[in-house]
């Protein structure tokens, strides 16, 4: 698990991971409880992707503004990362106290994202200053517990099917806060803690001039046409593909799937020690751009023994390769620039998570499901012609 020697514990890492999950179980909770927000607000389709891209707006804008201000560098990491935590539990729980407004759900879920990006990418570097070695396993199972996070909320609607909406989000927030705080108790600033570079836009034109930054860059881009889309829909995908199922089962089932990522997360990282990141990379973009052709058959069946094995493995494949990217990103950027290259990178990539999922949602009320996924397979191949120039 890398060199640990300087840590004060042996709970440091697992309190690192923990705190990751607990703070990213903000992303999904308003999508876990959709149906009741849907039918409090009013909504038809396209619900679930404003929800979506509310979040994923409100986290490129807290990027870019963290970066700018350089609010890592100037100001403790952990006391960071605990404010956000315990800020974003707020937002999160007055989504229930303003359902009956579309913009204020809008604008909570929004903030919630911008407060995530306190959490999400400080969270990495409050792991790497404890790290000299083995970074790359520990992103695995940095992002394997933001996958889990993502999760968390599907989870915790299963369990409570018969509760109240309400409080499967009070419950995402106390957990998020609990997160915050005992990060910021229980893990010390590391040994290997660094100051970044101010964050200037004009930088990114000199990382993108490198080969290897762009091949990098552009893999990961593809990967994201596909992953917060998959991510978004999946209980949608399977209400409609498994109309038989009911609400906790969907509920039981989307955890499930996005949970699998953690999977891929994890093993891709003890299988770049051995092959490199950039064929961990190549081979899960390679078989989930697969996925994604092969639901043009698959969805057609309407079988659970065949679609949920599908779903799983889908869901491990497409997360799998995120710490990779995130990995590669990083070892290909120039050393001064490494904070805003990596910056940059993740705000386009959650740009374009936005397009994706308001096209999804767009493409869905036209056309048939298995058509609408097959079209996610745009990403992982042009992300793999990028790529192939590392492998």
């Amino acid at each position: 698990m890398g060199d640990l020697t300087l840590a004060p514990t042996r709970y440091l890492l697992p309190t690192i991971v923990f705190s990751q999950f607990a703070g990213t179980s903000l992303w999904f909770a308003g999508n876990a409880v959709l149906p009741e927000l849907q039918a409090s607000l009013q909504l038809q389709d396209g619900a679930l992707a404003m929800l979506t891209s509310a979040v994923q707006l409100g986290f490129i804008a807290g990027t870019l503004v963290f970066a700018f201000l350089s609010l890592a560098d100037r100001v403790s990491a952990r006391l960071l990362f605990m404010l956000c935590a315990l800020l974003g539990a707020v937002a999160n729980a007055l989504v229930a106290f303003a359902a009956k407004d579309l913009y204020a759900v809008l604008l909570f879920r929004a903030l919630t994202g911008f407060l995530l990006a306190g959490i999400y990418p400080v969270g990495m570097k409050i792991a790497a200053s404890w790290y000299s070695t083995g970074l790359g396993k520990a992103i695995g199972y940095l992002v394997g517990a933001l996958v889990l996070g993502t999760a968390f909320p599907h989870l915790i609607r299963a369990l409570g099917a018969t509760l109240p909406w309400q409080h499967v989000m009070f419950a995402v927030s106390v957990l998020a806060a609990v997160g915050g705080v005992l990060l910021y108790l229980l893990v010390p600033d590391g040994p290997y803690l660094k100051k970044g570079v101010t964050f200037k836009m004009g930088n990114m034109l000199l990382a993108f001039r490198d080969l290897g930054f762009r091949s990098a860059a552009f893999g990961y881009f593809g990967h994201m046409w596909e992953l917060y889309t998959l991510w978004a829909f999946t209980p949608l995908v399977l209400a409609l593909a498994l109309p038989q199922l009911t609400p906790g089962e969907v509920s039981a089932y989307s955890f499930a799937v996005i949970a699998a990522g953690a999977v891929g997360c994890i093993g891709g990282g003890y299988l770049s020690q051995v092959w490199g990141s950039a064929r961990v990379a190549f081979v899960q973009l390679l078989l989930s751009g697969l996925c994604c052709l092969l639901s043009l058959i698959v969805f057609q069946v309407n079988a659970p023994q065949l679609l949920i094995p599908f779903l799983l493995f889908w869901g491990v494949v497409v997360a799998g390769d995120s710490p990779q990217f995130s990995a590669l990103t990083a070892q290909t950027a120039p050393p001064q620039l490494v904070g805003t290259a990596l910056t940059v990178v993740v705000a386009i990539g959650f740009a374009i998570t936005v397009v994706s999922i308001q096209l999804t949602g767009f493409l869905l009320s036209q056309f048939e499901l298995h058509h609408t996924l097959a079209l996610l397979a745009i990403g992982p191949a042009l992300g793999l012609l990028a790529l192939r120039r590392l492998v």
